[in-house]
């Protein structure tokens, strides 16, 4: 199945030109948006509760576990932005791994996955605790091939020891969106690393054999209640591929798989897509161009609600980028209670820097 990949040397950058209009403008828009309403709309926890305990970042009080995200005192943006970089830089040296469509996608899986074990129901799970370098999350089924994002960053951490797991997880997805020409991503720190017995137990991450009931009722698990959030954060799979020893499921999702792009929407609508069994028997949607959908990508054009938007997305990136920034920040952060002044940092990407 082929796939088109960038060439080392280019790194990434066909096609930057054309996308760094669309993406600033929506960047702009999503930072301001999620800068001007984001303790409106995110926040639910109660920092005032005069019975709470501390324990290494982690409150306990009458509202449950509180995750109390704790910035490195003495960092700046730029020193957050130094290790964007170095990651950065990492995963452009580094554009031959999966037969040259690089890491970045590997990267905005990992923090998906690492953020995407949170249950509001007991605010267990998500990224906080950076709790995926342990054996328990890092060998859930579900994370077959992320093994290879984690061992990835290691040098990031040995480089800059004074990071958390969490934030550099999620970090890297930033990373992963932004250098594949995606829109801006905005990120706070502050995520503290916790012992082992706070992995939260395997089988909390979407299993994509499902339908559009299950796809719904599994976001709103996450707290995202609207369909277009749902769309929206279902539109990364225009990154990467399926591998069969590691998901059960074989195949991109497009051409352009190292390039954050609207494809995902626009193959779903224009695809000749038919339901085949795999050699690992499991059921996908296969396309005569040798492109793939799960079926919980495919139930995106059987739901009514969910198509109205797939089309939209399909039509205008712009709108696609707008909506994906601010849910995909919101899925990092889940579970996770920032003060007040926390700073919100957006990143240069290395082409915006001249590097």
């Amino acid at each position: 199945m082929a796939t088109i990949a960038v060439s080392r040397g280019v790194s990434r950058r066909v096609g930057y030109l054309f996308a760094t209009v669309a993406a600033g403008a929506a960047a702009t828009v999503a930072y301001n948006e999620y800068r001007n309403s984001y303790h409106n709309t995110y926040r639910y926890t109660n920092n005032n509760n005069n019975n709470n305990q501390w324990k290494a970042g982690k409150l306990m009080g009458a509202a449950g576990i509180i995750h109390l995200a704790q910035e490195e005192k003495d960092k700046k943006e730029s020193d957050y932005q130094k290790v964007y970089n170095a990651i950065a830089l990492r995963v452009r040296d580094q554009d031959e791994y999966d037969e040259y469509i690089g890491y970045a996608p590997v990267l905005v899986r990992l923090a998906w996955h690492s953020s995407g074990t949170w249950d509001k129901s007991s605010n267990t799970g998500g990224s906080f605790g950076g709790t995926y370098r342990f054996r328990k999350e890092m060998g859930d089924p579900s994370n077959a091939g992320l093994q290879n994002a984690a061992k990835f960053l290691d040098p990031i951490k040995e480089q800059f020891p004074w990071i958390s797991y969490g934030d550099l997880y999620t970090l890297g997805g930033v990373v992963g969106v932004q250098e594949a020409q995606g829109p801006k991503i905005p990120w706070r720190s502050g995520r503290v690393d916790q012992p082992e017995d706070t992995t939260p137990d395997n089988g909390r991450l979407p299993d994509a054999a499902q339908d559009a009931n299950y796809v719904r009722k599994f976001y709103e698990r996450l707290n995202f209640n609207t369909d277009r959030e749902v769309v929206a954060l279902l539109g990364a799979h225009c990154l990467g591929k399926t591998h069969l020893k590691n998901s059960g499921f074989e195949g991109p999702w497009g051409a352009a798989s190292n390039i954050f792009t609207n494809e995902f929407y626009l193959n779903l609508l224009n695809e000749d897509w038919k339901l085949e069994k795999n050699d690992a028997g499991n059921k996908q949607y296969n396309s005569p161009k040798g492109y793939m959908m799960l079926p919980t990508d495919y139930a995106l054009v059987q739901d009514p609600k969910y198509l109205k938007i797939v089309k939209e997305y399909a039509a205008d990136q712009d709108a696609f980028f707008r909506d994906f920034a601010p849910a995909f920040a919101a899925l990092l952060e889940r579970g996770i209670d920032f003060p007040k002044n926390q700073p919100v940092h957006l990143f240069k990407t290395l082409d915006e820097q001249n590097l």
